[in-house]
Protein backbone atom coordinates (compact mmCIF):
# COMPACT_ATOMS: atom_id res chain seq x y z
CA UNK A 1 0.00 0.00 0.00
CA UNK A 2 2.75 2.62 0.59
CA UNK A 3 4.50 1.47 -2.49
CA UNK A 4 1.80 2.15 -4.46
CA UNK A 5 1.19 5.90 -2.94
CA UNK A 6 4.99 6.25 -3.05
CA UNK A 7 4.44 5.72 -6.94
CA UNK A 8 1.46 7.98 -7.47
CA UNK A 9 3.43 10.34 -5.36
CA UNK A 10 6.07 10.19 -7.72
CA UNK A 11 4.10 10.38 -11.25
CA UNK A 12 2.21 13.76 -9.80
CA UNK A 13 5.81 15.24 -9.22
CA UNK A 14 7.30 14.69 -12.52
CA UNK A 15 4.04 15.86 -14.20
CA UNK A 16 4.38 19.58 -12.54
CA UNK A 17 8.26 19.29 -13.20
CA UNK A 18 7.60 18.78 -16.66
CA UNK A 19 4.99 21.14 -16.98
CA UNK A 20 6.74 23.93 -15.00
CA UNK A 21 9.59 23.28 -17.31
CA UNK A 22 7.52 23.44 -20.53
CA UNK A 23 6.04 26.85 -19.29
CA UNK A 24 9.19 28.42 -18.48
CA UNK A 25 10.88 27.34 -21.67
CA UNK A 26 8.05 28.88 -23.80
CA UNK A 27 8.66 31.72 -25.98
CA UNK A 28 7.87 34.98 -24.28
CA UNK A 29 6.64 37.87 -26.59
CA UNK A 30 8.84 40.54 -26.78
CA UNK A 31 7.03 43.93 -25.74
CA UNK A 32 7.27 47.11 -28.34
CA UNK A 33 10.14 49.42 -27.51
CA UNK A 34 8.61 52.71 -26.63
CA UNK A 35 10.67 54.59 -28.72
CA UNK A 36 13.71 53.60 -31.04
CA UNK A 37 17.45 54.04 -30.09
CA UNK A 38 18.68 56.89 -31.89
CA UNK A 39 20.64 55.08 -34.89
CA UNK A 40 23.49 57.14 -36.59
CA UNK A 41 22.41 59.24 -39.53
CA UNK A 42 25.68 60.00 -41.20
CA UNK A 43 27.66 57.09 -43.02
CA UNK A 44 30.61 58.12 -40.47
CA UNK A 45 28.84 59.94 -38.01
CA UNK A 46 30.65 61.20 -34.84
CA UNK A 47 28.36 60.64 -31.38
CA UNK A 48 28.70 63.34 -28.38
CA UNK A 49 26.57 63.74 -25.58
CA UNK A 50 24.82 67.12 -24.99
CA UNK A 51 23.26 69.58 -22.80
CA UNK A 52 20.79 72.38 -23.60
CA UNK A 53 21.22 75.62 -22.90
CA UNK A 54 19.86 78.69 -23.49
CA UNK A 55 21.20 80.91 -26.70
CA UNK A 56 23.64 83.50 -25.29
CA UNK A 57 27.03 84.35 -26.87
CA UNK A 58 28.69 82.52 -24.03
CA UNK A 59 26.93 79.04 -24.40
CA UNK A 60 26.06 79.57 -20.87
CA UNK A 61 22.99 80.38 -18.51
CA UNK A 62 23.71 83.11 -16.30
CA UNK A 63 24.04 82.60 -12.77
CA UNK A 64 23.21 85.33 -10.47
CA UNK A 65 24.97 85.66 -7.10
CA UNK A 66 24.49 88.76 -4.64
CA UNK A 67 27.47 90.83 -3.78
CA UNK A 68 26.11 91.71 -0.41
CA UNK A 69 24.85 88.79 2.25
CA UNK A 70 21.07 88.93 3.54
CA UNK A 71 17.82 87.90 4.22
CA UNK A 72 15.72 87.92 1.33
CA UNK A 73 12.73 89.78 2.15
CA UNK A 74 11.02 89.70 -0.96
CA UNK A 75 11.28 87.81 -4.82
CA UNK A 76 9.67 90.04 -7.81
CA UNK A 77 9.83 87.18 -10.25
CA UNK A 78 8.76 83.84 -11.08
CA UNK A 79 10.14 80.76 -12.62
CA UNK A 80 9.78 81.27 -16.47
CA UNK A 81 8.86 84.92 -16.47
CA UNK A 82 10.30 87.06 -19.37
CA UNK A 83 12.47 90.06 -17.29
CA UNK A 84 14.00 93.32 -18.98
CA UNK A 85 17.27 94.65 -18.48
CA UNK A 86 17.89 96.20 -14.73
CA UNK A 87 14.29 94.84 -13.48
CA UNK A 88 14.37 93.81 -9.93
CA UNK A 89 14.80 90.37 -9.66
CA UNK A 90 14.76 89.78 -5.75
CA UNK A 91 15.38 92.15 -2.41
CA UNK A 92 17.27 91.53 0.71
CA UNK A 93 16.67 93.06 3.86
CA UNK A 94 18.14 96.36 3.84
CA UNK A 95 17.44 98.04 7.03
CA UNK A 96 20.71 98.62 8.58
CA UNK A 97 22.65 99.80 5.47
CA UNK A 98 19.49 102.38 4.83
CA UNK A 99 20.24 103.95 8.45
CA UNK A 100 23.60 104.29 7.77
CA UNK A 101 22.75 105.85 4.19
CA UNK A 102 20.59 108.30 6.03
CA UNK A 103 23.19 109.23 8.86
CA UNK A 104 25.63 109.67 6.35
CA UNK A 105 23.61 111.92 4.16
CA UNK A 106 22.86 114.01 7.21
CA UNK A 107 26.90 113.92 8.18
CA UNK A 108 27.55 115.32 4.50
CA UNK A 109 24.72 118.20 4.31
CA UNK A 110 25.58 119.70 8.03
CA UNK A 111 29.24 119.75 6.31
CA UNK A 112 27.71 121.39 3.20
CA UNK A 113 25.69 123.73 4.82
CA UNK A 114 28.96 124.52 7.35
CA UNK A 115 30.78 125.67 3.54
CA UNK A 116 28.32 127.84 2.25
CA UNK A 117 28.92 129.52 6.13
CA UNK A 118 32.21 129.79 5.00
CA UNK A 119 31.71 131.30 1.56
CA UNK A 120 28.85 133.13 2.66
CA UNK A 121 31.13 135.37 5.38
CA UNK A 122 31.07 137.67 6.31
CA UNK A 123 27.34 137.83 7.73
CA UNK A 124 25.85 141.20 7.42
CA UNK A 125 24.39 141.51 11.34
CA UNK A 126 27.93 140.29 12.81
CA UNK A 127 29.58 143.16 10.46
CA UNK A 128 27.03 145.69 11.89
CA UNK A 129 28.43 144.61 15.26
CA UNK A 130 32.18 144.87 14.68
CA UNK A 131 31.74 148.62 12.86
CA UNK A 132 29.71 149.52 15.79
CA UNK A 133 32.26 148.51 18.47
CA UNK A 134 34.90 150.66 15.93
CA UNK A 135 32.75 153.62 16.56
CA UNK A 136 32.56 153.03 20.00
CA UNK A 137 36.16 153.04 20.48
CA UNK A 138 36.96 155.56 18.17
CA UNK A 139 34.78 157.86 20.23
CA UNK A 140 35.95 156.69 23.61
CA UNK A 141 39.44 157.92 21.85
CA UNK A 142 38.02 161.26 21.01
CA UNK A 143 36.55 161.72 24.47
CA UNK A 144 39.98 161.04 26.52
CA UNK A 145 41.96 162.87 24.18
CA UNK A 146 39.48 165.37 24.36
CA UNK A 147 40.38 165.66 28.12
CA UNK A 148 44.20 164.68 27.76
CA UNK A 149 43.99 168.37 25.89
CA UNK A 150 42.55 169.72 28.94
CA UNK A 151 44.52 168.63 31.22
CA UNK A 152 47.46 169.32 29.25
CA UNK A 153 46.64 172.64 28.65
CA UNK A 154 46.05 173.04 31.97
CA UNK A 155 49.31 172.15 33.10
CA UNK A 156 50.81 174.46 30.62
CA UNK A 157 49.42 177.80 31.74
CA UNK A 158 49.70 176.48 35.34
CA UNK A 159 51.57 173.28 36.85
CA UNK A 160 50.17 173.56 40.10
CA UNK A 161 46.29 173.03 38.69
CA UNK A 162 47.00 169.52 37.37
CA UNK A 163 49.14 167.10 39.55
CA UNK A 164 51.33 165.50 37.22
CA UNK A 165 49.66 162.15 38.68
CA UNK A 166 46.33 162.81 37.11
CA UNK A 167 47.95 163.83 33.47
CA UNK A 168 50.27 160.84 33.22
CA UNK A 169 46.93 159.28 34.00
CA UNK A 170 44.84 160.85 31.28
CA UNK A 171 47.99 160.29 29.12
CA UNK A 172 48.02 156.24 29.62
CA UNK A 173 44.01 156.44 29.11
CA UNK A 174 44.62 157.64 25.83
CA UNK A 175 47.18 155.39 24.70
CA UNK A 176 45.06 152.47 26.00
CA UNK A 177 42.13 153.22 23.92
CA UNK A 178 43.76 154.39 20.92
CA UNK A 179 45.23 150.78 21.16
CA UNK A 180 41.36 149.57 21.47
CA UNK A 181 40.21 151.48 18.69
CA UNK A 182 42.88 149.97 16.20
CA UNK A 183 41.79 146.43 17.76
CA UNK A 184 38.35 147.02 16.80
CA UNK A 185 39.07 148.09 13.22
CA UNK A 186 41.53 144.99 12.56
CA UNK A 187 38.46 142.87 13.95
CA UNK A 188 36.46 144.70 11.97
CA UNK A 189 38.54 144.30 8.45
CA UNK A 190 39.07 140.62 9.52
CA UNK A 191 35.18 140.09 9.59
CA UNK A 192 34.50 142.23 6.63
CA UNK A 193 37.17 140.13 4.69
CA UNK A 194 35.53 136.63 5.08
CA UNK A 195 36.64 133.30 5.89
CA UNK A 196 40.23 132.49 5.43
CA UNK A 197 40.81 130.41 1.92
CA UNK A 198 42.51 128.05 3.83
CA UNK A 199 39.60 127.13 6.26
CA UNK A 200 36.83 127.03 3.32
CA UNK A 201 39.36 124.52 1.04
CA UNK A 202 39.40 122.21 4.64
CA UNK A 203 35.70 122.46 4.98
CA UNK A 204 35.27 121.29 0.74
CA UNK A 205 37.52 118.37 1.31
CA UNK A 206 35.42 117.60 4.64
CA UNK A 207 32.33 117.55 3.12
CA UNK A 208 33.37 116.10 -0.68
CA UNK A 209 34.49 112.89 1.74
CA UNK A 210 31.29 112.60 3.85
CA UNK A 211 29.56 112.98 0.37
CA UNK A 212 31.44 110.28 -1.18
CA UNK A 213 30.98 108.26 1.89
CA UNK A 214 27.28 108.94 1.57
CA UNK A 215 27.23 107.86 -2.23
CA UNK A 216 29.90 104.59 -1.43
CA UNK A 217 26.97 103.62 1.12
CA UNK A 218 24.31 104.32 -1.02
CA UNK A 219 25.34 102.49 -4.10
CA UNK A 220 25.80 99.49 -1.17
CA UNK A 221 22.15 100.02 -0.50
CA UNK A 222 21.51 99.50 -4.46
CA UNK A 223 22.93 96.18 -4.26
CA UNK A 224 20.76 94.74 -2.00
CA UNK A 225 18.02 94.71 -5.08
CA UNK A 226 19.15 91.91 -7.11
CA UNK A 227 18.84 93.16 -10.74
CA UNK A 228 18.51 91.46 -13.92
CA UNK A 229 22.08 92.75 -16.21
CA UNK A 230 20.50 91.60 -19.25
CA UNK A 231 16.90 90.64 -21.04
CA UNK A 232 16.33 86.92 -20.05
CA UNK A 233 14.05 84.50 -18.74
CA UNK A 234 14.09 83.06 -14.97
CA UNK A 235 14.70 79.67 -15.69
CA UNK A 236 14.84 78.38 -12.00
CA UNK A 237 14.79 80.20 -8.31
CA UNK A 238 16.98 78.23 -5.52
CA UNK A 239 15.86 80.88 -2.97
CA UNK A 240 12.67 81.62 -0.83
CA UNK A 241 11.60 84.68 1.54
CA UNK A 242 13.62 84.27 4.93
CA UNK A 243 16.45 82.20 2.85
CA UNK A 244 19.92 83.82 4.22
CA UNK A 245 22.05 83.95 1.64
CA UNK A 246 25.59 84.93 0.11
CA UNK A 247 27.77 86.33 -1.93
CA UNK A 248 28.50 82.47 -2.95
CA UNK A 249 24.78 82.03 -3.47
CA UNK A 250 22.37 79.49 -1.40
CA UNK A 251 23.03 76.43 0.68
CA UNK A 252 21.12 73.49 -1.31
CA UNK A 253 19.18 71.58 0.67
CA UNK A 254 19.12 68.76 -1.83
CA UNK A 255 22.89 68.90 -3.71
CA UNK A 256 24.68 69.76 -0.03
CA UNK A 257 26.82 72.52 -2.06
CA UNK A 258 26.42 76.40 -2.48
CA UNK A 259 24.28 76.82 -5.79
CA UNK A 260 23.62 80.60 -7.43
CA UNK A 261 20.28 82.27 -6.50
CA UNK A 262 18.62 82.69 -9.56
CA UNK A 263 19.60 81.03 -12.84
CA UNK A 264 18.49 82.79 -15.48
CA UNK A 265 18.47 82.25 -19.57
CA UNK A 266 17.53 83.92 -22.65
CA UNK A 267 14.29 83.96 -24.22
CA UNK A 268 13.47 79.85 -25.51
CA UNK A 269 12.45 80.49 -29.19
CA UNK A 270 16.06 79.35 -30.38
CA UNK A 271 18.08 77.52 -27.79
CA UNK A 272 22.18 76.50 -28.21
CA UNK A 273 22.86 72.87 -27.58
CA UNK A 274 26.55 72.63 -26.26
CA UNK A 275 28.29 68.60 -27.53
CA UNK A 276 30.73 67.01 -25.53
CA UNK A 277 32.94 65.01 -28.70
CA UNK A 278 35.46 62.69 -27.01
CA UNK A 279 39.16 63.33 -27.28
CA UNK A 280 39.80 60.46 -29.24
CA UNK A 281 36.95 61.44 -32.12
CA UNK A 282 38.46 64.76 -32.16
CA UNK A 283 40.84 64.12 -35.05
CA UNK A 284 37.83 62.83 -37.15
CA UNK A 285 35.84 66.35 -36.69
CA UNK A 286 35.16 68.05 -39.93
CA UNK A 287 35.63 71.85 -40.43
CA UNK A 288 33.50 73.68 -39.06
CA UNK A 289 31.73 75.11 -42.40
CA UNK A 290 31.69 71.52 -42.98
CA UNK A 291 29.50 70.17 -39.64
CA UNK A 292 26.21 68.82 -39.93
CA UNK A 293 24.48 67.32 -36.80
CA UNK A 294 21.19 66.48 -35.22
CA UNK A 295 20.33 66.21 -32.04
CA UNK A 296 18.02 63.06 -30.64
CA UNK A 297 16.00 63.75 -27.68
CA UNK A 298 15.86 61.01 -25.22
CA UNK A 299 12.66 58.97 -24.75
CA UNK A 300 11.27 60.03 -28.02
CA UNK A 301 11.57 59.18 -31.71
CA UNK A 302 12.32 63.18 -32.50
CA UNK A 303 15.18 64.64 -34.56
CA UNK A 304 16.07 68.24 -34.76
CA UNK A 305 18.47 69.63 -37.03
CA UNK A 306 21.01 71.65 -35.60
CA UNK A 307 23.28 74.66 -36.93
CA UNK A 308 26.88 74.95 -36.42
CA UNK A 309 28.04 77.79 -33.89
CA UNK A 310 31.50 77.70 -33.16
CA UNK A 311 33.79 74.83 -31.33
CA UNK A 312 35.36 75.86 -27.51
CA UNK A 313 38.68 75.33 -28.56
CA UNK A 314 40.14 73.82 -24.93
CA UNK A 315 39.55 70.08 -24.09
CA UNK A 316 38.61 70.03 -20.74
CA UNK A 317 38.14 66.81 -17.88
CA UNK A 318 34.61 65.68 -18.56
CA UNK A 319 31.98 66.10 -16.24
CA UNK A 320 28.94 64.35 -15.19
CA UNK A 321 26.06 65.60 -16.64
CA UNK A 322 23.47 64.72 -13.77
CA UNK A 323 25.40 66.06 -10.71
CA UNK A 324 28.15 68.67 -12.46
CA UNK A 325 30.93 66.54 -10.48
CA UNK A 326 34.08 65.65 -12.15
CA UNK A 327 34.50 62.22 -13.30
CA UNK A 328 37.11 60.36 -11.73
CA UNK A 329 38.09 58.48 -14.56
CA UNK A 330 40.75 60.61 -16.95
CA UNK A 331 38.37 61.21 -19.72
CA UNK A 332 38.68 64.83 -21.48
CA UNK A 333 36.26 66.33 -24.23
CA UNK A 334 36.09 69.32 -26.59
CA UNK A 335 32.63 71.26 -26.34
CA UNK A 336 31.24 71.59 -29.42
CA UNK A 337 27.99 74.28 -29.87
CA UNK A 338 25.25 74.48 -31.72
CA UNK A 339 21.90 75.64 -32.13
CA UNK A 340 18.29 75.08 -33.38
CA UNK A 341 15.04 76.64 -33.62
CA UNK A 342 12.34 75.38 -30.61
CA UNK A 343 9.56 73.32 -32.52
CA UNK A 344 6.59 74.41 -31.31
CA UNK A 345 5.58 70.74 -30.28
CA UNK A 346 8.92 69.98 -29.14
CA UNK A 347 9.11 70.33 -24.93
CA UNK A 348 12.78 70.27 -24.12
CA UNK A 349 14.23 72.53 -21.54
CA UNK A 350 18.09 74.43 -20.79
CA UNK A 351 19.84 71.75 -18.88
CA UNK A 352 17.97 68.56 -20.65
CA UNK A 353 20.69 65.86 -21.68
CA UNK A 354 20.48 65.09 -25.59
CA UNK A 355 22.76 62.78 -28.08
CA UNK A 356 23.84 63.88 -30.78
CA UNK A 357 25.26 62.85 -33.99
CA UNK A 358 27.77 64.96 -36.05
CA UNK A 359 28.62 64.01 -39.67
CA UNK A 360 30.22 66.00 -42.84
CA UNK A 361 28.13 67.85 -45.87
Amino acid sequence: MNTKILFIASGIGLLIALSAALISGAEKKVLDPAFNPASNPYANGIYANGMIESALSSGENINVYPEVAGVVTQIFVTEGQAVKKDDALLRLDDSVQKSTVEQLKAQAEAAKIILEELKHQPRAEVLAVYKAQVVSAQASLHNLQAQLDKQQKSFDIDPESVSKDSLDNAINAVKVAAANAEVAKKQYELTKAGAWSYDIQNQEQLYKAQYNAYLSAQALLEKYTLKAKSDGVILTIMSAVGSYITSQGIFGSYTQDMNPVLVMGSPQNQMNVRGFIDEILVSRLPAGEQIQAKMFVRGSNISVPLEFVRIQPYISPKIELTNQRRERVDVRVLPIIFRFDKPKDLNVYPGQVVDIYIGQK
